[in-house]
C-alpha cells in the first residue's frame, strides 16, 4: 500500500471543521532505514533532531515496537496496538526498533473540530500515548481513508473527516474503558452507588450519606463517581429525578407543586427551572403535550 502524501482541500472542507492532509501506510523491516527514503520533504525528519508539524497526527502501530519522545510528553516505550497523537507545531521524535522494525498506519488532519476537543480536555498534549491493541476496526478504518484518499471523488474530505473522528473515538473509549477495567472496585462502588440513588429519588438522602454507606469519603467518592459517568452525583440524581417527574406528569393528575415535594426538589420554582434545562420545556407543557400525544 503506497502511502497518499498530499491531499486536496478547499473553503468549503475547512467549513466542515476537520479536512484530512495525508494519510497512508507502511512497513518497515529490520535493520531499515527510518524514516524511509521515499517520504515527501515536509514529513522527512532526522530522528536525531525531530521535527515539528502543522497539523495532527494520528498513528498506529500494527506490528513490531520502538521509541516515541514528545517534548511536552517525554519518551515512551511503543508497541503493538499502540496509538500516538502528535499535536501541531510539537516537537517530536519516534523510531520503530531495529531489531523489529514496525509497522504503522498514520492519518493527519487539521481544524476546529480537533482543536476543540483538545480545549476541552479530551485530549492532551503531556499524555500522547494510547495503548489500543490489535483492534480491526481501526486497522480498516485506516484502510478505508487510504482507499478513499486515492480515489478522492467529490465531498471525499467530508467522507474521510468522519473516518477521522470514528476512530478518534473508538481510540478515547478503548482507553477509558481499559483504565476502568483496572480499578474494579472503584466500578463496583460507583455502580452500588447508582442503585442506592435509583431506590432513593423520593427521599431525603444526601451524596455525603450515600459516601458514608460506601465507606468513602465524599470527595472520593464525587471523584470517581464523575470518571465513570461524566456526571457528578448530586446532577446524577437530579437527572433521575426528572426522570421519575416526567413519569408522574404523564400518568397521575398529582399537581407540580406536589410532584417537586414528592420528588424533594426545594421549591416549585426550583423544580420547574431544572426541568425545562434537562427536557426543554416547563413541566406544564410537557403534560399538555403528553395528553396530546395520548389523543
Amino acid at each position: 500500500m503506497e502511502p497518499i502524501k498530499y491531499i486536496a482541500e478547499n473553503q468549503l472542507d475547512e467549513r466542515w471543521g476537520l479536512t484530512v492532509c495525508s494519510v497512508g501506510f507502511q512497513k518497515v523491516n529490520p535493520g531499515d532505514s527510518y524514516p524511509p527514503l521515499n517520504h515527501d520533504r515536509e514529513y522527512v525528519f532526522s530522528i536525531a533532531k525531530g521535527r515539528t508539524l502543522h497539523e495532527y497526527q494520528l498513528v498506529y502501530i500494527v506490528d513490531g515496537e520502538g521509541v516515541l519522545t514528545t517534548r511536552s510528553g517525554g519518551t515512551h516505550h511503543v508497541v503493538r496496538g499502540d496509538m500516538f497523537l502528535l499535536y501541531p507545531d510539537e516537537w517530536h521524535t519516534y523510531h520503530p526498533d531495529e531489531t523489529t522494525g514496525w509497522s504503522e498506519y498514520w492519518i493527519g488532519f487539521r481544524g476546529a473540530n480537533i482543536d476543540h476537543r483538545v480545549a476541552e480536555g479530551f485530549f492532551a498534549v503531556n499524555k500522547p500515548l494510547y495503548h489500543i491493541g490489535v483492534n480491526q476496526t481501526i486497522t480498516s478504518l485506516y484502510r478505508e481513508a487510504i482507499d478513499i484518499a486515492k480515489r478522492q471523488q467529490p465531498y471525499f474530505q467530508q467522507l474521510l473527516a468522519g473516518i477521522v473522528n470514528h476512530i478518534l473515538g473508538l481510540m478515547f473509549m478503548t482507553e477509558q474503558q481499559n483504565h476502568l477495567k483496572s480499578e474494579s472496585a472503584a466500578s463496583q462502588m460507583v455502580e452500588r452507588s447508582r442503585v442506592a440513588m435509583q431506590s432513593a429519588v423520593e427521599s431525603d438522602v444526601t451524596m455525603p450519606e450515600i459516601a458514608r454507606q460506601l465507606n468513602v469519603s465524599y470527595s472520593t467518592f464525587r471523584h470517581m463517581f464523575k470518571l465513570y459517568t461524566g456526571q457528578s452525583p448530586s446532577q446524577y440524581l437530579i437527572n433521575l429525578r426528572i426522570y421519575r417527574a416526567r413519569q408522574l406528569l404523564c400518568s397521575t393528575t398529582l399537581s407540580i407543586k406536589e410532584i417537586a415535594y414528592i420528588l424533594r426538589f426545594d421549591s416549585p420554582e426550583y423544580f420547574a427551572t431544572q426541568f425545562r434545562k434537562r427536557i426543554g420545556v416547563s413541566p406544564s407543557a410537557f403534560r399538555h403535550t403528553a395528553k396530546f400525544d395520548e389523543v
